[in-house]
């Protein structure tokens, strides 16, 4: 159940004319088709009162979220995205759906499309399962990844793309550090992507080795196990949450020592650039990766990233079904 070439990433999210009708990676996808989501995002928000306007493109369409992991955020944006599309929304109960009786995730995908989905968004605990679900559905139906194990996160890095964008500006101009547990964090390696295609300037991670994938050398970035040297005239500082649910305990000492060196306080901040924004894909832990001081502070755009969320979801959702459109 894994797929994870970028070349088989491409070939399962794009239709014939080359528009998404899956979103399941940034990985394999261009610097243009990431900016149609940003700017189809931009157009969502109203550009006087940042409001997230509605729209009735996905009026008569129906949502499913498949959610085999817990995500209460991340299911309420996309549920909110889908309503504010004109959708109609459903939220599959996994727990208490027929595959806990013994019935198999494609007989099960099979039966909710006779039910006439048009879009599926799933969140699953093992790397590749939204890949998979895109490779077993009807061409009808498009697959949007909320989740999936250790391995993407696209639409939080595209939220936190258009993030940087609003608050700081071109990404050839911008210095990105990322903190914390890269080796657990679906949502590092797609930003780290998303950066990259999107022709960041420089792409930092900050952490422990013990917090780092083991092919990570392989992705053209800078590594640094010290803040003060990782965080030095950066513009932009993401802060990741520990993931202790999928961490063994022996890589990481204890929560107070993993603030003493890597939390993001005050202190540290002022090795950044002045004008640096923060960012934390929440939820957050605070007093273990962030002080609360500095995310409640001026130079955090965390809430901001989570309005964003929205329209970011509804131009993946609206984008997704209208390539499933074209390529038919």
């Amino acid at each position: 159940m894994h797929f994870s070439s970028a070349h088989e990433a491409s070939r399962l999210q794009l239709n014939p004319q080359g528009r998404l009708r899956h979103f399941l990676t940034t990985e394999g996808l261009s610097r243009e088709q990431l900016t149609e989501i940003l700017d189809t995002a931009e157009g969502f928000i109203d550009p006087v009162s940042g409001v997230i306007r509605n729209s009735p493109l996905l009026a008569g369409r129906t949502v499913m979220n498949l959610f085999f992991e817990a995500s209460t955020r991340t299911r309420t944006t996309f549920e909110v995205a889908a309503k504010r599309l004109g959708a109609d929304v459903l939220n599959i109960d996994i727990s208490k759906s027929s595959t806990s009786k013994g019935e198999t995730l494609r007989d099960m995908l099979w039966n909710l499309q006779a039910m006439t989905a048009d879009i599926f968004v799933v969140r699953h605990g093992d790397s590749g399962a939204p890949h998979f679900i895109a490779s077993q559905v009807t061409p009808k139906v498009a697959v949007i990844n909320a989740g999936d194990g250790r391995h993407a996160h696209p639409t939080q890095a595209m939220l936190d793309m258009l993030t940087i964008r609003r608050h700081a500006g071109a990404f050839e101009n911008l210095s990105v550090a990322i903190i914390g547990d890269i080796r657990h964090s679906r949502v590092a390696r797609s930003e780290i992507h998303a950066l990259q295609t999107l022709g960041a300037k420089e792409i930092r991670v900050i952490a422990p080795r013990t917090l780092l994938p083991r092919d990570f050398d392989n992705l053209g970035i800078k590594v640094f196990e010290r803040m003060e040297e990782g965080l030095a005239d950066v513009d932009v500082a993401i802060a990741l949450r520990i993931q202790n649910e999928r961490m063994e305990s022996a890589l990481l000492p204890g929560a107070d020592e993993f603030y003493t060196l890597y939390g993001l306080t005050r202190e540290k901040l002022k090795y950044a650039k002045p004008d640096a924004i923060v960012m934390h894909p929440g939820p957050i832990n605070r007093g273990v990766e962030i002080e609360s001081e500095v995310a409640d502070g001026p130079q955090s755009v965390i809430l901001h990233q989570v309005n964003y969320g929205i329209a970011v979801r509804m131009a993946v959702l609206s984008l997704a079904m209208q390539g499933q459109m074209d390529g038919r």
